[in-house]
């Protein structure tokens, strides 16, 4: 599950409803260490093979949680380290109430994996904080403003591990056309839709940004511009297939033109940009619905 695929205001619900599972979690640890410090007689819940359900925090991830959550690795990882931390727990509970002392180890086992869950639960509260703030609220593309920054980290890769990478800028064709004829509502929900299928077609580490109107740039990295065009290619053939449901008698359909180039180590990143725009623009002068490779005549 990518977290591109979940809305703006989704993440938003998403987050408040972590800050509220990481809160309750907060208050059972410290009612558990009450528990031990003071020998008081331990909760049931707590000693339950299924203590992990149990806790309200577990009542969230299982019961509550967003369900576009629960196949992305991070929530999954969550899930492993808080049982691991609930098995521990059971452990050093059932060594109290057997009168026993806790050793050291078991504390420091059990002090380790609850840090280990806090770790994991903050990687995703910082993952699903960088989608609100760093995302376009429309299309959930990667915005412009961090478009740089990740584009020169993926430049000094390509110097370090010379490893070829691909960057495209892409095009809706004659989108001024479509808000003329349906308004800006539907322009919205036509832009939604690309992003949402380019996304789709986009492996876990390829990045799709958000250049402007209509304009998305993808970063494609350890590709060559052989690979890149035929990927292109199909995704541009994705798109014009593509039925858009906009509310009319019919579906609309639409097309893009896209241009390729390879993100140089040896200029600027800009410079690299500027190529891939002038390719689409190629790719406009030649009937749009094209994908063109940047060559030093454009």
């Amino acid at each position: 599950m990518l977290l591109e695929e979940i809305s703006h205001d989704e993440i938003q619900k998403v987050m408040a409803q972590l800050d509220q599972a990481i809160y309750n979690h907060q208050q059972w640890h410290n009612s558990l260490i009450r528990t031990l410090i003071c020998r008081l007689q331990s909760d049931e819940n707590d000693i339950d093979t299924n203590a992990h359900k149990k806790c309200r925090f577990g009542q969230w991830y299982f019961n509550h949680a967003p369900e576009k959550l629960h196949e992305h690795p991070g929530f999954i990882a969550i899930g492993t380290a808080h049982q691991h931390m609930h098995e521990l727990t059971t452990r050093l509970l059932n060594t109290s109430n057997a009168g026993n002392l806790i050793s050291p180890l078991e504390f420091d086992n059990f002090a380790n994996a609850l840090e280990r869950l806090r770790l994991e639960i903050f990687a995703l509260k910082n993952e699903l904080e960088m989608l609100l703030y760093n995302r376009d609220p429309l299309t959930m593309a990667i915005t412009r403003i961090s478009m740089l920054p990740i584009l020169r980290e993926q430049q000094a890769l390509v110097t370090r591990q010379a490893q070829p990478c691909c960057i495209v800028m892409m095009d809706l064709d004659l989108f001024k056309k479509i808000n003329d004829l349906y308004g800006h509502p539907a322009g919205d929900k036509v832009l939604t839709a690309l992003a949402h299928l380019i996304s789709q077609h986009l492996r876990p580490y390829d990045k799709l940004f958000r250049y402007g109107g209509e304009e998305f740039l993808l970063c494609i990295p350890q590709i060559d511009l052989h690979q890149g065009y035929e990927m292109i290619e199909r995704l541009r053939q994705a798109i014009a297939a593509m039925n858009i449901d906009l509310g009319l008698q019919a579906p609309i359909n639409i097309t893009v033109s896209a241009g390729l180039t390879l993100l140089d180590p040896s200029y600027p990143v800009e410079q690299s940009i500027d190529r891939a725009d002038k390719a689409m623009y190629a790719a406009k002068s030649a009937g749009r619905n094209c994908t063109k490779i940047w060559d030093v005549d454009m």
